[in-house]
C-alpha cells in the first residue's frame, strides 16, 4: 500500500501530529488539516485516499464534512474519531457514510490496521472478478464498480457496493449480521455489530422504490438479512 495518501482532520495539533507520526512510520504519506474548512479545501486538491475525520472541529464539524465528501461523490475512506461512550455519534457518521470510526483515545497501531484493512475491501477486483450480474431491474456491473435500478446509476459507497454484491452473488441466501461483518468488514473489524444495521438502512434508502416496505433486501427477522431472489 505505497503512496497512500490519507488526510487527517484533527484540531487538536497534540493528536494530529501523534496520528501523524504513526502513519508515516506505517509507509503512509499524511496531509494535516486542523479544521473542516481546511479539510475539504485539501481533499478537493489531493485527492487522499483515507480520510481519517474529528467530529468535533471548530467551524464546520465532522458530521458536514463527511456529507460533503461523499457529496462530492469522493471514494475515498472515511474513518471518523468519535469521544467514549458517544454511540449517537458513531450511527450518525455511517448515517452520512462513514466506511468505520474509532473512540479516542485509541492504539495508533489500530487504526493502522483499519486503514489497511479498509483498502483491502474495496480495492479494485481482479480480472477474473470482472463480470457483470443482473436480476430484474437491477445490474451490477463489478468491473465497472457500478449500481443500476431502472438504468439509472446510483452512486453507493464502496461499502454500500461491497453489501450489494455479497447479497446478489447468493440472492435468497439470508445472511446474519455476523456473516455480513467477516465478509464486509473483515473477521478482525473491531467495531459494533449495529453497523450492518445502519449500511442496511442507508442502502434501502438508495436502492428501494419505498424503503419502509423494501422489496430487495428483506430482513430476515432475529437472523439478518437476504436479497430476495428474482421470480
Amino acid at each position: 500500500m505505497e503512496n497512500v495518501k490519507v488526510l487527517v482532520v484533527e484540531d487538536e495539533s497534540s493528536i494530529r501530529k501523534f496520528i501523524n507520526i504513526n502513519l508515516e512510520r506505517s509507509g503512509f504519506e499524511v496531509i494535516e488539516a486542523e479544521s473542516g474548512e481546511d479539510g475539504l479545501k485539501k481533499l478537493m486538491e489531493c485527492s487522499p485516499e483515507v480520510v481519517v475525520l474529528d467530529i468535533m472541529l471548530p467551524g464546520i464539524d465532522g458530521f458536514e464534512v463527511c456529507r460533503r465528501i461523499r457529496e462530492e461523490k469522493s471514494d475515498a475512506v472515511v474513518i471518523m474519531l468519535t469521544a467514549k461512550g458517544q454511540d449517537m455519534d458513531k450511527i450518525v457518521g455511517l448515517e452520512l457514510g462513514a466506511d468505520d470510526y474509532m473512540v479516542k483515545p485509541f492504539n495508533p497501531l489500530e487504526l493502522v490496521a483499519r486503514i489497511r484493512a479498509n483498502l483491502r475491501r474495496i480495492s479494485k477486483p481482479s480480472e477474473e472478478d470482472k463480470n457483470i450480474i443482473a436480476t430484474g431491474k437491477i445490474k451490477l456491473d463489478i468491473s465497472a464498480q457500478k449500481f443500476y435500478k431502472d438504468g439509472n446509476d446510483i452512486e453507493l459507497t464502496p461499502r454500500e457496493f461491497a453489501i450489494v454484491k455479497v447479497f446478489m452473488e447468493s440472492q435468497g441466501k439470508a445472511f446474519s449480521r455476523d456473516e455480513l461483518l467477516n465478509h464486509i468488514w473483515g473477521r478482525n473489524y473491531f467495531g459494533d455489530i449495529k453497523t450492518v444495521d445502519v449500511h442496511i438502512r442507508r442502502l434501502r434508502e438508495k436502492i428501494e422504490d419505498d424503503p419502509s416496505d423494501p422489496k430487495l433486501i428483506e430482513t430476515v427477522w432475529g437472523f439478518g438479512y437476504r436479497w430476495r431472489k428474482a421470480e
